[in-house]
């Protein structure tokens, strides 16, 4: 028996109505969904602190999260693991004509552009019409990269600006408005403002070419870094520091770690 064998058989045994785990047999697919997107970001989260073995791990939870979608699935008759895969395998070779077919591509950008292509055939065989150029970007996302893709889609049809500058330019804007949103004081415009600041800087880390998921991960991992180090360093509790000891200690941490 193949190692997949065993993990399917592991999973179908945890499901055994009669014999099976109490916790497993209870779930669905809507109860395991937000277990399958902590496991993506635990996989990203290895990805990033550059822990190998730990990828490993967390990319077998990522599996399991499959198998186990699969599984509930094969019991309610609508396919099992094997489609998930053979759907896979079908896809890969259809979206790479470049390699598996006698189209060409010589380059990164081809590439992206016949992949969308086929995306809009697939579209249309199974009967959803392309009706917006946004198409094809998940509600689920996190907010951050649904807005780069939103922003990246809207480009391609050249809803975009020419280049950094201006994009730069609309941060002051929409920061200038929540100003104005801050001094009226309504909670509701506030929101508003505030979401467009954010979603102007994801537009600006599209014209810089970074991810503004891994700056905002690295931001957070540096100031986790340097609040620990205060509570460490500081001989007093924090909860008693007034805000000028708070500023020194937080200004020592800074120095510690560079």
């Amino acid at each position: 028996m193949s190692n997949i064998e065993t993990l399917l058989s592991i999973m179908a045994r945890l499901r055994d109505p009669q014999s099976g785990c109490p916790w497993d047999i209870k779930q669905d697919f809507d109860s395991i969904a937000p277990y399958t997107i902590e496991e993506a970001f635990e996989v990203a989260e290895a990805i990033a602190q550059r822990d190998y073995p730990e990828l490993k791990e967390e990319l077998g939870d990522l599996l399991l999260q499959v198998v186990f979608h699969s599984q509930m699935a094969a019991e309610q008759g609508l396919f099992a693991f094997q489609d998930v895969v053979q759907t896979l395998n079908d896809k890969m070779v259809r979206r790479h004509p470049h390699v598996f077919g006698e189209a060409s591509a010589d380059d990164e950008q081809t590439v992206k552009a016949n992949w969308e292509q086929i995306k809009q055939q697939e579209r249309a065989r199974k009967g959803r019409d392309h009706d917006s150029a946004l198409d094809g970007v998940p509600a689920g996302l996190p907010a951050l990269q649904r807005a780069a893709k939103l922003q990246k889609k809207a480009a391609r049809v050249g809803f975009d600006w020419p280049d950094t500058a201006p994009v730069r330019e609309q941060v002051d804007h929409e920061l200038a408005e929540l100003d104005e949103a801050l001094q009226n004081g309504h909670k509701d415009a506030i929101e508003d403002e505030f979401g467009d600041v954010l979603f102007t800087l994801v537009n600006l880390s599209r014209h810089l070419k970074i991810d503004p998921e891994q700056a905002l991960r690295r931001a957070s991992a540096k100031f986790e870094k340097r609040f620990r180090i205060m509570e460490k360093e500081s001989t007093n509790s924090l909860k008693t520091m007034d805000s000028g000891a708070l500023e020194a200690a937080w200004q020592a941490a800074k120095k510690s770690l560079r």
